[in-house]
């Protein structure tokens, strides 16, 4: 039986579909699998047992790669399991820019009396806004959640341009023809009214909407983090507002001298927190549990390859190794070595690291130790699993 510790509140639309045979849930200390949310793992050592950590979200910045790739621990996200939520807040967060609709409700609520209504209409000159039909919407991302949010921006009579030089085949094909094709971020910053990112945190895009690229925006526009903290420069759009070249800021993380201000929108990091969307994350990252510890198979894994292969035989091996030359050689030979046969080998690579399936209809269960532990005695093999088909 494996054991799943969790972290945060999974919800049991996912946790239920394990199989209570299979999977223990927080029964131990020292787990064969985590599912997490929102935790930060950065400074925590695993053990060796540990085999995979699921994200129940798409972020993964709170998980420490490098210790896991050297354990060979696969560590997986759920892409796109919030995106219609977060869809749906940035464009509530588009219509609180233009619309002084928080200031209209709190005038509302401290005018009562017999004379409220003409009071009301004296004063409701004072919260007249602005529309979204016929502005221009920049968004920076067209993946699960940016290309929603563009084809959302069609929907509502905007002028929609998108940037992402590293887009995905399977997100090209969600996104509406009439979105226009931003070759240069340049050109999108100069022309939208409105700018949204949707990118992934990584070292390379840390404070990607920096104080260069705050120049190149209009000083009417009205810029929009609900991606992840870091992805903009918070000093640098402190200071654009307070020199008038920015007109409004709405973002999902709160950061020091962004508060009490009048051009600026903070939502305590609820951009994907729906009930909707934790079931949807949830049953993603049970799944591609699931897939892995009882087929080996890696779905949505951040730091393996993507390998999945329907699990035809009786036995399985799978392999995580160092993406060099000669391993496939090297592991076929253990196997000859111990008289078994390959009836089919699937090895991708990503990176310095690589994933070995191998399939075998027959295995000699009396020497399985003395078998994993000759694939362990590889300098290049990091961990080596035995799978038997249920």
């Amino acid at each position: 039986m494996y054991q799943v510790k969790t972290y945060n509140v999974i919800s049991q639309a996912g946790l239920k579909e394990l199989d209570p045979q299979e999977f223990a849930i927080n029964k131990e200390e020292d787990p064969d699998a985590i599912i997490l949310r929102s935790e930060n793992l950065l400074k925590k050592e695993f053990g060796n047992n540990l085999k995979a950590i699921v994200r129940a979200g798409a972020g993964f910045n709170n998980i420490p790669l490098k210790q896991a790739n050297e354990k060979g621990i696969a560590v997986f996200n759920t892409p796109g399991g919030n995106a219609n939520a977060v869809k749906e807040m940035v464009f509530s967060m588009l219509i609180m820019s233009v619309r002084p609709i928080y200031q209209a409700i709190d005038f509302a609520e401290h005018n009562e009396g017999s004379d409220v209504s003409l009071r009301t209409e004296a004063k409701k000159n004072s919260f007249r806004g602005t529309e979204l039909k016929d502005r221009t919407l920049g968004v920076i991302g067209l993946g699960h959640v940016g290309s929603k949010v563009a084809n959302l921006g069609l929907s509502f009579g905007m002028k929609v341009i998108g940037y992402d030089p590293f887009i995905h085949p399977d997100a090209a094909w969600e996104i509406d023809s009439r979105v226009q094709r931003a070759q240069e971020i340049s050109k999108l910053l100069k022309e939208s009214d409105f700018v949204t990112v949707h990118i992934p945190y990584n070292s390379d895009n840390d404070h990607f909407i920096d104080e260069e690229k705050l120049k190149l925006m209009k000083k009417s526009a009205v810029l929009l983090n609900y991606s992840r903290n870091d992805i903009v420069d918070d000093k640098a759009v402190i200071k654009a507002l307070d020199q008038k070249s920015l007109k409004f800021y709405a973002t999902d993380f709160a950061a020091s001298g962004l508060y009490n201000r009048d051009d600026v929108l903070i939502t305590p990091h609820i951009g994907g927190s729906t009930r909707e969307a934790e079931h949807t994350a949830a049953r993603m990252a049970v799944n591609e549990l699931k897939e892995f510890m009882l087929n080996g198979n890696l779905i949505n894994s951040v730091n393996l390859p993507n390998l999945n292969e329907p699990f035809t035989t009786n036995y399985r091996v799978a392999v995580v190794h160092h993406n060099i030359p000669n391993m496939l050689g090297q592991i076929s030979t253990i196997f000859g070595n111990f008289h078994i046969n390959i009836d089919r080998l699937s090895n991708r690579s990503k990176d310095d690291l690589a994933y070995t399936l191998v399939e075998i209809e027959d295995f000699p269960m009396d020497q399985k130790d003395k078998f994993l532990a000759s694939m362990q005695e590889v300098p290049a093999i990091i961990r080596t699993r035995f799978l038997k088909k249920k």
